[in-house]
């Protein structure tokens, strides 16, 4: 049975994905999944994880059913897939009109898709999940599924109705994917999906064609000008990151008065103009997009080849995911982090709003002082990045690549023991510091 599914595999790879051998990262989760494994797959970005649910899908009894929580990114790869003659698909989203969604239901309940897109709060609703129940799902994929945790940085709370909706639908097998997640995380995923023995197949974060870098600004007008003369000094699309709406707004009108190609994201704006920026960048009509993380999951760009930070995200994975949509093609890029120490308590105002209960508001605080630490270390970036998530160091003590292995910085015998002891405390946090963060948010 092993070797004809694995002919049937090499088969589908050459004729219907034109792809002549697969990565070890996406045989490992093939092949787990094919054994019928509940598996979750931590790939870094471009990694190729769609491949690991849409061949299966070719193959395995009942329908495949993926839960994404962007609808852009549903509507692209169904329509990708179906052009491509890879599987016949169906997404179900509140983005339809009513025609067409009947259309889908009905295309679903007469079992004539192999693979169906819908959001989870669609997954638990109880119309759909008897519809899926007539079909019979065959495998529930549950792309970004770090937004199952409490813990995860995306957390989306109709993530952890997934786990019901599971057992309503017969218990099908689970293929869950994310480009990061921490012990913590992967915990959490298997607790909340009912799954404890879920497979982890990790393949690390480590991605060479990515250089990191911060660079120390004293003011906010340091700031303004290094933001230009890093737009102005690299080549090709970039995105430029700012924590708040009004920080996007001024980074956004500078870089226009400059004469800079560039569209606006945020989520004050109208869900028609969000869509028609996020187009012009997309279609290369705007070569770069300044935005919040409202821009962010299922943004693939792949030809981006910088991403800029103006302000210090609140945690590493943040960083990771955002900063990992540069150099999706597997192509040079650069990934820089303006750090300006003033805006640390920006962060430490969110954390202080925070309504979160009291385990997960002093993990977020220890998660922040792990941000502030990467940005002030001297060490390698890539080293500090793989022990934050517990990767293996991919054969290297340094990358090589980074400003502080290009550049090594002179690091005091003080500074190195501060930075081993993890010397980065935040609860010194102030009245004073709360009433500027406020004053930065307004």
């Amino acid at each position: 049975m092993a070797i004809s599914i694995n002919k049937q595999i090499e088969r589908l790879l050459r004729k219907v994905f034109g792809i002549e051998a697969l990565r070890d990262g996406q045989q490992r989760v093939i092949d787990s999944v094919m054994a019928g494994r509940d598996t979750l797959a931590v790939m870094p970005t471009g990694s190729g994880k769609s491949l690991c649910y849409q061949l299966p899908a070719r193959l395995l009894d009942g329908i495949t059913v993926v839960v994404s929580p962007l609808i852009s990114l549903m509507k692209d790869q169904a329509e990708k897939l179906e052009e491509a003659g890879i599987a016949s698909a169906a997404q179900v989203n509140s983005s339809l009109s009513r025609a067409d969604e009947l259309e889908a239901l009905e295309a679903i309940g007469g079992a004539d898709k192999d693979i169906v897109f819908c959001t989870p709060e669609r997954l638990v609703s109880t119309e759909f999940r008897e519809l899926l129940q007539q079909t019979g799902v065959g495998l529930l994929v549950i792309d970004e599924a770090h937004c199952i945790s409490q813990w995860g940085h995306d957390f989306r709370p109709a993530y952890m109705e997934i786990g019901s909706a599971l057992a309503a639908l017969g218990q099908p097998q689970v293929l869950a994917l994310t480009a990061t997640a921490t012990d913590d995380v992967i915990a959490d995923i298997r607790a909340q999906l009912g799954r404890p023995a879920l497979r982890v197949v990790n393949t690390g974060i480590y991605r060479p064609n990515l250089q990191y870098r911060v660079q120390q600004v004293t003011n906010p007008e340091e700031k303004n000008t290094t933001l230009l003369e890093l737009v102005r000094g690299t080549q090709g699309v970039g995105i430029v990151y700012a924590a708040t709406v009004k920080a996007v707004k001024e980074a956004y009108q500078l870089l226009l008065d400059a004469g800079e190609s560039v569209a606006l994201y945020h989520g004050k704006l109208r869900a028609a103009e969000r869509s028609e920026n996020q187009n012009l960048f997309m279609n290369g009509e705007r070569r770069i997009m300044v935005a919040t993380n409202a821009f962010g999951m299922g943004i693939d760009k792949s030809d981006t080849r910088f991403v800029i930070h103006l302000q210090v995200p609140g945690n590493l994975e943040a960083y990771y995911q955002e900063s990992g949509r540069a150099g999706r093609d597997g192509e040079d890029a650069a990934c820089t982090l303006l750090y300006y120490h003033d805006d640390t308590r920006l962060q430490k105002f969110f954390l202080m709003k925070s309504k979160a209960p009291d385990d997960r508001h002093e993990l977020d605080r220890e998660k922040l002082e792990r941000m502030i630490g990467y940005a002030q270390s001297g060490f390698c970036r890539w080293k500090l990045l793989l022990d934050y998530f517990g990767d293996p160091l991919p054969g290297f003590e340094r990358c090589c690549r980074c400003d502080n292995c290009l550049s090594p910085p002179v690091i005091s015998g003080d500074q190195l023991e501060q930075e081993q002891l993890g010397d980065l405390r935040l609860a010194e946090v102030i009245v004073g510091d709360q009433h500027q963060a406020g004053m930065a948010i307004g």
